[in-house]
């Protein structure tokens, strides 16, 4: 296939690594900074990326960027009519806007905010967990993530997902709080936690917690080249689906949909 990747950061160097390692010919690169990018960018010029990625013949895109020029890309690319799988993270809250143009226009987008299998099996785990837990009201329940110290959303979009799992399988939990408690935290709410340093690939735990003792499970990255492969392997399947008719142009798709 070929893949334009939107963002040539770290992870957007790796994706190309992978994508290659797989056989795949990557086409064009674009990014508003990165030295080696194929295309430089201005930022917030998706006009620009969506000429880059035209003229390359892309197949597919992969975008990698950053959560301040995430939606623009997008927005921008699209019409295009090209899978596009997102890895970036920060836009959940314009998840519904974003579906609603890919049916206006045709187009068709994959997002996860983790494409590593181990995470997405992780989730499942804790889903599995909840539901054994819920019945018993005295423990309580709580997100933790660890990102190195160049990430620049917090928290992250995992642990964003892990907590809307959580709540989907236990209806006493109804908000996500990510800020810092300055009174007593509400039984209702669930803390969402993050620290930021040195090059922690990430971190995410959840806490089970009661007078008794404590239930800690905890996914571990130890390098990003699981996201980059994940990133990849995610576009495959994304771009077979829709010339099969298993999945449908026009819609917003998650790690589920790919990967039941």
């Amino acid at each position: 296939m070929k893949i334009a990747i939107v963002g040539y950061g770290k992870m957007g160097h790796m994706i190309k690594d992978a994508a290659v390692k797989l056989c795949h010919e990557v086409v064009v690169t674009a990014d508003v900074a990165s030295p080696d990018a194929d295309v430089k960018v201005a930022a917030g010029d998706g006009d620009a990326v969506v000429r880059a990625v035209k003229s390359s013949g892309a197949e597919g895109i992969i975008e990698f960027s950053h959560p301040s020029a995430v939606m623009g890309n997008i927005m921008a690319l699209l019409p295009l009519g090209v899978p596009i799988v997102v890895g970036t993270t920060g836009w959940a809250d314009k998840e519904k806007e974003v579906a609603e143009f890919a049916a206006s226009c045709g187009g068709t987008i994959m997002h996860s905010s983790n494409f590593s299998i181990g995470v997405n099996m992780f989730y499942r785990i804790v889903e599995e967990a909840v539901k054994l837990m819920q019945p018993y009201s005295e423990y309580d329940t709580a997100v933790w993530e660890m990102h190195h110290a160049q990430k620049a959303d917090s928290p992250s979009g995992t642990a964003i997902e892990i907590a809307r799992r959580i709540m989907s399988c236990n209806p006493a939990k109804t908000e996500i709080v990510t800020d810092a408690f300055h009174g007593k935290p509400r039984q209702d709410q669930l803390h969402v936690s993050s620290t930021r340093c040195g090059s922690v690939p990430g971190t995410h735990t959840v806490f089970f917690d009661g007078p008794a003792d404590t239930i800690e499970l905890t996914h571990r990255a130890r390098s990003r080249e699981g996201f980059a492969f994940g990133a990849v392997r995610a576009l495959e399947r994304l771009s077979v689906n829709l010339k099969t008719g298993k999945l449908q142009k026009g819609r917003l798709y998650n790690m589920d949909d790919l990967f039941p």
